[in-house]
């Protein structure tokens, strides 16, 4: 589907912000093989999903905690030291953000992100204000790449799914978003995105 863009819906992760769940955890494993497994067996990514899904934290910790309780501090650090595993933003995207907002493109966040690491995360990041509005899946208790979550984000952006550019670095979800009639862009660096911006009209 192609036609003009009327608003621009980013995702957070690995698209705005850098993300390497395994960084609170290097100084505890200096062997990477154990590090591996550590994230692979004790945290694994279904896990965490789970909180992004709308589990909270604690109840996720505390579960987790009791299948394995030698891991339990760690465990709990997935949580309080979560934003060290966002280092800081992915390059060159602030700038698309802030030049985007400066010709008037109406900007939204689509993302799978926990309630919980959300409130303690937003507030730190300063370019969240730039976006009229930010679906969370946590908060929500919808994720991607399932439809109810575009549609919810449809509803409350205000704009057809056809007239939005869904960024998304998820071929999951960037599938998804195509299927449900939205425009879509499969991020892989600024510098693409800048380039299909471009070519929309979007940026100079």
């Amino acid at each position: 589907m192609s036609g003009p863009v009327e608003a621009v819906v980013f995702d957070v992760g690995k698209v705005l912000v850098q993300w390497e769940r395994h960084l609170p955890f290097v100084q505890h494993f200096p062997d990477p093989g154990e590090l591996a497994w550590f994230m692979e067996t004790v945290i694994p990514l279904d896990w965490h999903a789970q909180h992004d899904a709308g589990r909270p934290a604690a109840e996720l910790v505390a579960e987790r905690s009791a299948s394995f309780p030698e891991y339990a501090d760690l465990i709990a650090d997935w949580f309080a030291r979560f934003n060290e595993s966002i280092p800081g933003p992915v390059p060159g995207s602030t700038e698309l953000v802030e030049e985007l907002q400066g010709r008037g493109v109406p900007l939204y966040a689509i993302t799978n992100f926990g309630a919980d690491t959300w409130a303690g995360f937003a507030p730190t990041f300063p370019l969240f204000g730039r976006f009229r509005d930010i679906v969370v899946s946590g908060v929500e208790k919808l994720a991607k790449p399932d439809r109810p979550i575009f549609d919810l984000a449809a509803r409350r952006f205000g704009h057809a799914p056809g007239t939005m550019l869904f960024v998304d670095d998820s071929e999951a979800n960037v599938t998804a978003a195509r299927r449900f009639g939205w425009q879509v862009h499969h991020f892989a660096d600024a510098d693409g995105l800048r380039t299909d911006l471009a070519g929309r009209g979007l940026l100079g």
